[in-house]
């Protein structure tokens, strides 16, 4: 896979797991962020937004501004920390236990056959995009990013690049919002 910078979201007040840090909710033998971070191998910078909190990996740490101001701020308070501008840039939420550099790659190869898209993501059995499992160009979110980004949907942002929906494997799309997600993310023949 080509080189590539990481942005991963690791905030939000996980509601419906009673206000856990959901990141560091341990799945298969590794928390939810370090698998997130397994799955970006190779990825240079690899920034994470949200508190700092212990990694295998060193990563590098952010905040949305202002704090709170959803995953689009998210975004561009990773994308601040990238300084490659012509590069590629994975946006990942960091609650998908699933993801691998697999996934990574397919992404990278869709995006290569495309060289007009302004990104490649994930999309669920149902067709649907996955906003937050994507491979996107630096340059085209920068150019993408509107001024106010708080409180604001990503696919506001992300929608009108035009990106490739690459169909995903349904234990990929999963990810981790509730106790029952949790359980399910832990059954080993998941």
């Amino acid at each position: 896979m080509a080189d590539f910078a990481a942005v991963l979201l690791a905030g939000g007040g996980a509601r419906r797991l009673g206000g856990a840090d959901k990141v560091m909710l341990p799945v298969r033998g590794r928390t939810l962020l370090d698998r997130t971070i397994d799955a970006v191998a190779g990825a240079n910078p690899v920034v994470v937004v949200g508190p700092e909190r212990p990694t295998a990996t060193a990563v590098l740490w952010t905040a949305e501004e202002p704090a709170g101001g959803g995953p689009l701020a998210a975004v561009e308070a990773g994308l601040r920390r990238i300084e490659d501008t012509d590069g590629l840039v994975a946006v990942l939420a960091a609650d998908h236990p699933n993801l691998t550099p697999d996934t990574l790659a397919r992404l990278s190869a869709a995006l290569t056959d495309q060289p007009t898209a302004g990104g490649a993501v994930l999309a669920d059995p149902g067709g649907r995009a996955q906003w937050l499992i994507g491979l996107w160009r630096v340059r085209a979110l920068r150019d993408s990013m509107p001024s106010e980004v708080r409180n604001r949907p990503v696919r506001a942002l992300f929608a009108p690049l035009g990106p490739v929906r690459v169909p995903a494997t349904t234990p990929e799309v999963s990810d981790v919002d509730t106790p029952g997600d949790l359980r399910e993310a832990r059954t080993p023949d998941f």
